[in-house]
């Protein structure tokens, strides 16, 4: 089966599954697993080139709506008539339904189900370490900084921070995203600042800017240096991959409940 992936989470998705061997073609950001390093390149996640996928005669596209704008590449798959799914997860659970649906749509159920197994397997590990931790610090996990973004209570994130033993600062208002600003943050007093801004590589990402936002360096998490750049691939994107964050939160904000973070033995466990 010939398979198109249109973003990274779609392309990271399939990998877990093992259907790596499948994918034909994949967007210009989708970097893993190595083993795509080599396929053609479709364009941008939100501005495909709808004539290369028509191309590589693709039996199945999976496209996405993860982010606004994404709409247009839909659109160009229905004139052509291409075959497509479309995968739009907030939840960890919603991962793990569109695993399934990938499986039924590839008639490769079995194998899907068998991924699922595994990647709950791995979620219940850190649901049942998280339940020892006693004292439970406050994360801000910052999307954009103008305006600000950041994952609400409807997100992947919160579920992350709360099997790593956190809570997200804005969980209890029910969006996937929520746009809000700096002082609503700097009156939550986040114990850590966590930039994970989307797009954007880990070493562009400039953390002394936070100490310089009004108000701010009262902020405790300003004053114990506890501001953090999250690598974008293992936070922001709603694929399996999401463990390895979730192992390397969870082992640095409680190194005494959780394993420390391995990372050859995380990146073996998702491939």
């Amino acid at each position: 089966m010939r398979i198109v992936s249109l973003c990274p989470s779609n392309t990271e998705l399939l990998a877990f599954m093992g259907l790596s061997s499948m994918i034909v073609g994949v967007d210009i950001y989708s970097d893993w697993p190595p083993a795509i390093q080599e396929l053609p390149r479709l364009g941008s996640d939100m501005d495909i080139d709808i004539d290369a996928v028509e191309a590589l005669k693709p039996d199945l596209v999976l496209a996405s709506l993860t982010v606004p704008g994404m709409e247009k590449n839909i659109e160009g798959l229905k004139a052509r008539n291409l075959p497509y799914i479309i995968l739009n997860p907030n939840s960890l659970e919603d991962i793990s339904n569109n695993m399934l649906v990938v499986g039924e749509a590839t008639d490769k159920i079995e194998q899907a189900k068998d991924a699922v197994h595994k990647y709950r397997q791995m979620l219940e590990q850190y649901a049942e370490l998280s339940r020892r931790v006693e004292k439970r610090p406050t994360l801000y996990w910052e999307w954009w900084p103008k305006p600000v973004f950041s994952p609400g209570g409807g997100n992947w994130l919160t579920e992350i921070s709360e099997l790593a033993g956190a809570k997200n600062v804005f969980a209890e208002d029910s969006r996937a995203s929520v746009k809000t600003d700096l002082e609503d943050v700097l009156n939550r007093e986040p114990d850590y600042i966590l930039l994970a801004w989307v797009g954007v590589k880990a070493q562009q990402v400039k953390p002394e800017s936070v100490k310089k936002r009004p108000g701010w360096s009262r902020l405790d998490a300003v004053q114990q240096e506890r501001i953090h750049v999250m690598e974008e691939p293992l936070y922001c994107r709603p694929s399996p991959r999401l463990i390895v964050g979730l192992q390397k939160l969870a082992a640095s904000l409680h190194p005494d409940v959780y394993p420390a973070f391995d990372p050859l033995a995380s990146e073996q466990w998702f491939s």
